[in-house]
């Protein structure tokens, strides 16, 4: 594909949609990449998250007639109601309304679910809307969506895009790139809706190759984004690699990025990390991979990572979601040398529920990954368990296997170090955990992913019975009596938990767990 010889594409205004303040790393690796290929595009960066909701408008569209760009490119984040964040949280509702005693609790429960799912519909509505204001206001611009949340329902929102837009499902570089050089066919897998409305879809070809991906210019992105400011005293995200080759049944990151794993040029990552360091005196990064650490290839990469920021002397901390399959001593020395603020990780303490989501990992060798971390010089980390309760295959046994272990580890690092992180599996549409759950019958075979009804969005937060109730009626029970400046609601839970349990034999059924083969 070669650059169109009357390319008109001079101004690009990137547009980040409303949602809880986080820093918008995708966009600006984005913006950063189209400079560097094409630096006499013109480009800005709004980011609604920091304007008042009831300026947004009228600020999208004075910026709009001030630079008159020839691409508007939208980065939309979050689109299902149930998917609990800083801004509210669709978990504590839905436990209140389902489980609480209190018929008080019950009913502000019901009216704080209408309010949530009222404000996720009003703000998909206006996320369109500022796409048709484009459109209404740049009649031959081009508009391009992307972003996680479009990654995972492109084809639903193209859709309800304006005419003349493409839908980017992944990678934004690629897709980006050959829109600004007016290539005759857009690279990357998207959606596009033409000036007569008709939609097609293109698959990718090839996966974006990294090495491409040098550190972040910030002396450019501040001067497209001054507001890059408001998110330095924070943690900033900085990705190392793209890709996932493992098939956790409720994860759609092997799909979105691909199977394979692609890497940055470490002395890349760290440059970009000093630069946020000594620029903006940032001390805090997190890793946006999918995962951190994953396979054996990988962990070489982390190594030569965490040498460049020892050898730099970087006084900084940094974490991300960690898989410690091929943990070494050596490895968890660096990590905890090179500034490790905290071990982020899924974890559930029985092989056979690890092996029904087919997360892809052995139980003892995860655990023997924690005592290695413990011996190469552990301090005060904390340890952030995710644990994917009452998940396709739990049963009391497992639960209680769960609850043993992690006992383990309150004694392995103190209690006070070990945050179990109370969470249920979101169904996400396309992923071998909804088709089993269709199969079952637990969800309709017809069902909108994307639904408004509260009784459906219920049921995408998996927290089936018999375990649901005891789940919930522990988490309750713990967020009204526990002393929260002395205690952590995911130990509370937990413990409450093992009560309920050891009130009742626990029933070790002789049935296989559900096979998840897709």
């Amino acid at each position: 594909m070669k650059q169109s010889a009357n390319s008109k594409i001079k101004k690009i205004l990137y547009v980040r949609l409303p949602c809880w303040k986080i820093y918008p790393g995708g966009v600006i690796y984005v913006a950063d990449y189209i400079h560097k290929q094409r630096p006499d595009i013109e480009q800005q960066l709004l980011d609604l998250a920091l304007v008042p909701a009831n300026r947004r408008k009228q600020v999208l569209a004075a910026r709009i007639q001030a630079l008159k760009p020839d691409v508007v490119a939208f980065s939309w984040r979050n689109m299902q109601s149930f998917g609990p964040h800083p801004e509210d949280d669709a978990l504590d509702v839905v436990m209140q309304f389902d489980y609480s005693s209190s018929l008080w609790r019950r009913f502000k429960a019901a009216i704080d679910a209408i309010s949530i799912i009222y404000e996720y519909t009003a703000s998909r509505f206006r996320n369109f809307a500022y796409m048709k204001l484009v459109r209404q206001l740049l009649p031959e611009a081009k508009i391009v969506v992307g972003g996680t949340a479009v990654s995972i329902f492109g084809k639903y929102v193209v859709q309800h895009c304006p005419v003349n837009t493409v839908v980017a499902v992944g990678e934004g570089e690629p897709t980006m790139l050959s829109i600004v050089n007016d290539e005759s066919v857009t690279a990357g897998e998207c959606y596009y809706k033409n000036n007569s409305g008709k939609i097609s879809y293109l698959n990718r070809t090839e996966n974006f190759d990294l090495k491409a991906l040098t550190a972040v210019n910030f002396d450019y992105v501040e001067s497209i984004f001054p507001d890059i400011h408001q998110y330095t005293d924070d943690y900033i995200g900085v990705h190392t690699k793209r890709g996932c080759p493992y098939q956790c049944h409720f994860c759609l990151y092997n799909q979105i990025e691909g199977h394979e794993q692609r890497y940055r040029d470490p002395v890349e990552i760290v440059n970009e990390i000093e630069a946020l360091n000594k620029r903006y005196g940032v001390k805090k990064i997190w890793f946006t991979d999918a995962q951190f650490c994953s396979t054996r290839r990988s962990t070489h990469h982390v190594e030569e990572i965490l040498d460049e920021i020892m050898q730099r002397h970087l006084k900084i901390e940094w974490t991300g979601y960690l898989r410690l399959n091929y943990m070494t001593e050596a490895l968890a020395k660096k990590m905890l040398d090179s500034g490790l603020a905290s071990l982020d990780l899924s974890f559930t303490g029985t092989q056979e529920v690890i092996n029904s989501l087919t997360l892809g990992y052995k139980l003892e060798q995860q655990m023997q990954a924690f005592q290695m971390f413990k011996d190469a010089g552990y301090t005060d980390q904390k340890v952030k368990l995710y644990i994917p309760l009452n998940a396709p295959g739990e049963t009391r046994l497992t639960l209680q296997k769960t609850i043993n272990r992690i006992k383990e580890l309150y004694q392995m690092f103190g209690r006070d170090n070990v945050l179990p992180f109370i969470f249920f599996i979101g169904i996400q549409p396309g992923t071998p955990v909804e088709k089993l759950l269709i199969k079952q019958g637990y969800l309709d075979k017809n069902y909108n992913p994307l639904t408004f009804n509260p009784f459906v969005i219920k049921r995408l937060l998996y927290n089936p019975e018999p375990l649901g109730g005891i789940i919930a009626r522990s988490y309750l029970q713990a967020a009204a009596s526990m002393d929260k400046d002395s205690e952590y609601i995911g130990r509370a839970t937990m413990d409450l938990i093992e009560a309920e349990l050891s009130e009742s034999p626990l029933i070790l059924s002789t049935e296989p767990l559900a096979s998840h083969s897709s």
